[in-house]
């Protein structure tokens, strides 16, 4: 694999949660000699509480995944270079597209949602998700995760203590349209193209991206001279970001841009 010579990192936040969820993240990897930032989305510039206390918001109910793309693309293309990609969940998803865009100089696909065409039959990647695309529900709304919810689908196996601070700390409203765009061209990617190095990390008990959902994923990148890997952790729930041991998939990431 060719040097990764940039050290600037961009962290893409999915959806459900605060950017604050990446503040241990950047820290962690300033002190490695990287330079970060972890923007927040459009309409959540804000702590968890206050953007709670505005759900239903019409502002981020009206969401949706091109508009959110081209707001990350505009920020990464105003950088002195191309920087490194870091993104969970449905900013994995955004990674991809973005790496599609030849816009980055190497991506971190983090339990990653799923582009247009890929799939799984695990019964709990529908049962975690299906509550938030909100059919026969009012789309102009935005869609607020209860707790037992997230124990479910982001912090099952960790204790009660903590699946409550973290809930309270970062989970945010969230527009449905969003969470459909995935199934539509908004999510396509040409598996095919030439690309940036591209690594997917996958968790063996995340309920919502279920590490067969992103085997699945990496194994559609066919370009032979493109470099893409994949590497599954034990242990790991949806909530990797916050999860007791988080560093050691940051060490793995570190190495292997190194």
């Amino acid at each position: 694999m060719k040097n990764i010579n940039s050290k600037i990192i961009v962290f893409i936040t999915g959806a459900f949660v605060s950017s604050d969820c990446w503040t241990e993240w950047k820290s962690y990897f300033e002190q490695r000699g990287y330079q970060t930032l972890a923007p927040a989305w459009p309409f959540k510039d804000a702590p968890a509480c206050t953007l709670r206390q505005r759900h239903p918001d019409a502002d981020v109910a009206g969401q949706r995944l091109d508009k959110l793309t081209a707001y990350f693309r505009n920020i990464v293309r105003s950088l002195p270079e191309k920087p490194i990609l870091i993104g969970h969940s449905m900013g994995g998803l955004i990674t991809q597209l973005l790496i599609q865009d030849g816009l980055a100089a190497a991506g971190i696909a983090i339990h990653s949602l799923q582009p247009k065409g890929v799939f799984t039959f695990k019964y709990s990647f529908y049962k975690a998700g299906w509550p938030a695309l909100g059919f026969f529900t009012n789309t102009g709304k935005t869609y607020l995760m209860s707790f037992p919810e997230w124990q479910y689908a982001f912090t099952n196996g960790m204790p009660f203590e903590a699946q409550k601070e973290a809930y309270y700390n970062l989970l945010v409203p969230e527009s449905k349209l969003l969470i459909r765009d995935a199934t539509t061209d908004a999510a396509k990617i040409d598996f095919s193209q030439p690309h940036a190095p591209l690594l997917f990390v996958a968790g063996s008990d995340d309920r919502f991206i279920p590490p067969s959902l992103n085997r699945t994923n990496y194994r559609k990148y066919n370009d032979s001279t493109s470099v893409t890997d994949y590497k599954e952790f034990a242990d790991r729930n949806h909530f990797v970001l916050g999860q007791p041991g988080w560093q050691e998939i940051a060490d793995y990431i570190i190495n292997w841009l190194n």
